[in-house]
């Protein structure tokens, strides 16, 4: 099965995504910013990466950025707060494929993976 970095500074939510994610049978990986992303990223080549914008020493834009410069390839959704659309189009111009809605529904986030995933 695929493996996921599921990327969030706030613990309670990369765990709640994690456990919903190994219950489906993904392998998950976890990073608490931005810069912990791109290190994963580049050491473990996950197959798609689950991350937040808003997260303290490198935001997710950033960090999409700096993975997509290293991986051209890399598939990744973003997770953002309601009313964040000017960050959304960003994150879709710097290569994002995807973006989740938080509070986000498990669904919309399994479907989201299993589209970049075919």
């Amino acid at each position: 099965m695929a493996t996921v970095l599921v990327v969030d500074d706030a613990e309670f939510l990369r765990v709640r995504i994690s456990k919903m994610l190994v219950a489906e049978g993904y392998q998950v990986i976890e990073a608490e910013n931005g810069a912990a992303a791109v290190e994963k990223y580049k050491a473990e080549r996950p197959d798609v990466v689950l991350m937040d914008i808003t997260m303290p020493e490198m935001d997710g834009l950033t960090a999409l950025k700096n993975i997509r410069a290293f991986d051209p390839q890399a598939k990744v959704v973003m997770l953002t707060a309601l009313g964040q659309e000017s960050v959304v189009l960003e994150a879709v111009k710097s290569g994002a494929r995807d973006f989740v809605v938080k509070p986000f529904n498990q669904e919309r986030v399994l479907s989201a993976l299993q589209k970049l995933l075919g």
